[in-house]
């Protein structure tokens, strides 16, 4: 599932929880890695990404054979190896049960180098996500609707390429694609601090700048769903995107800190300029990745694409799973950019009770991403899905109009829940899917998690005027509910089963 990338990250695990953006810069889901793992944060402000404990229990039920519609469990992927270029991919080294415990991902160089470079990278998020707001509206004749342009320019091709960067992605390194995106991110945001510190930014070069950025985004996101299992054994995967997420929250958390402070101190195109610079050292790092791609048959475009959507459609858990995405991803983009902000201009102060609501539910994620590395569940996906109820929670008492701190409590708890969603769902996404689909299936993930976002923004205010802001707070709250009840419904997500020896 995928957050909004600001709604613009986002995958199954997005809608939950963290608003970095894709390119960041995410999953972060998104973001690390998926959009249902990143719109999770969306409402915080993270690229996609629960304390329900699961349940070594009974009631599994026999997956279908692997390989087949609707199958559960699918061969081990082949991984990248160290080496550039295109060969036979040595994975990394599969430890069996009794093989002795597994070093630290902290000693293994590439997983440092990824770790770094989204956790600079989503830092220069953080701080342009408020600076392009203020940068845009500081110049002259600037109005909310030049804002509005601006950012649906950046949206637009996230959505629209995400597929296109999935078939990419399987077909080329995918360190490579993840550095093209980069220098991308540089080229988007450099441009934009230059016309933001001369004082001369056409809309129309401001317009094109954003859908250069927005394709990063859209570039970056798929590739970045399928570098874990090039660099990671198989039994860490859940702690890997655990980890990743650590950093990437806590540093988006820190970013949106500073990123007021640098704002008002030095101008928004210097903090514009800081997000170009954290692109740039993250393609630098990205560089000592150089994961392999495997050779395989030639094909077409359009037929990758569609190869890409059976693996896609032919798991229940995995398309049933979208779907309450969609709808989650949907309702919280909707309070977190609309529904929200209203209630809390009228009833609760205004920006400042809303500021301190989304630093909850942010340091709620950088609590659920370091819960996520200690858990082991024997059914991930039915504790991921049943961590999203929590989501509805700050919802609801939005509508009740309760106490601030009330409010704030509940996001802390929905940002915990959904990071650990994100991590869950990234792990399964990771360990079901075989290694040469694993981008253009995430990035099915990512377009179905984020397909119902826009509407959700555009329909928000004429509902609220319509009804009132607090019967569409409560709407949203339920149509959240009612859509993870739905995904419950699914034997393949009640029953999928982690391998005995992860962990």
């Amino acid at each position: 599932m995928a957050l909004p990338p600001d709604a613009s990250e986002s995958t199954a695990g997005t809608a939950a929880g963290s608003t970095a953006d894709p390119v960041a810069h995410s999953t972060a889901g998104p973001a690390a890695g998926s959009p249902a793992g990143s719109f999770a944060g969306t409402a915080a402000g993270s690229a996609a990404e629960s304390p329900a404990s699961a349940f070594a229990g009974s009631g599994a039920v026999a997956a279908p054979a692997p390989g087949t519609a609707g199958s559960g469990t699918i061969p081990a992927p082949t991984c990248g190896g160290a080496d550039s270029g295109t060969g036979p991919v040595p994975g990394p080294a599969v430890t069996s049960p009794g093989a002795g415990p597994l070093p630290s991902l902290w000693h293994d160089r590439r997983f440092v180098l990824l770790w770094s470079a989204r956790t600079i990278s989503v830092l220069g998020s953080g701080f342009a996500r408020v600076a392009l707001a203020f940068a845009v509206l500081s110049l002259p004749g600037a109005t909310p609707g030049r804002l509005s342009l601006v950012l649906a320019c950046q949206a637009l091709p996230q959505l629209v390429l995400i597929l296109v960067g999935g078939v990419i992605a399987d077909r080329m390194s995918r360190s490579l694609l993840m550095m093209i995106s980069d220098c991308l991110g540089v080229a988007a945001y450099g441009g934009l601090a230059a016309m933001v510190l001369t004082g001369h930014a056409p809309l129309t070069a401001m317009c094109l700048l954003a859908v250069v950025a927005g394709t990063a985004g859209a570039l970056f996101a798929p590739a970045m769903s399928g570098v874990v299992p090039q660099i990671v054994p198989a039994a860490q995967f859940q702690k890997a995107n655990a980890l990743l997420r650590v950093g990437m929250n806590g540093s988006m958390v820190l970013g949106l800190a500073l990123s007021g402070v640098t704002v008002a101190g030095v101008g928004a195109g210097w903090a514009l300029a800081l997000n170009a610079a954290s692109f740039l050292v993250s393609a630098g790092l990205i560089r000592g990745l150089r994961l392999t791609t495997a050779v395989r048959a030639a094909s077409s475009g359009w037929a990758d694409l569609r190869h890409g959507w059976q693996e896609f459609a032919s798991r229940q858990w995995l398309w049933v799973v979208v779907c309450q995405a969609a709808v989650m991803v949907a309702a919280v983009a909707s309070t977190a950019g609309v529904l929200g902000p209203l209630e809390a201009t009228e009833h609760l102060g205004g920006a400042g009770a809303w500021s301190a609501i989304v630093a909850a539910q942010a340091v709620g994620t950088v609590a659920g991403a370091s819960f996520a590395v200690r858990i082991r569940v024997r059914r991930p996906l039915l504790v991921a899905v049943v961590a999203i109820f929590p989501v509805a929670l700050p919802m609801a008492l939005l509508a009740a109009r309760a106490p601030v701190w009330v409010i704030c409590l509940a996001m802390f708890c929905s940002g915990l829940s959904s990071d650990v969603f994100g991590a869950l769902w990234e792990t399964t996404m990771q360990r079901e899917i075989p290694e040469e689909v694993l981008s253009r299936v995430s990035s099915y993930d990512w377009f179905g998690s984020l397909a119902l976002a826009p509407l959700g923004l555009l329909v928000a205010g004429p509902i609220a005027a319509a009804v009132g802001t607090r019967a569409a707070l409560a709407g949203c709250a339920g149509a959240t509910v009612l859509a993870t009840c739905g995904a419950l419904l699914s034997p393949q997500v009640r029953t999928l089963r982690a391998p005995a020896e992860e962990g």
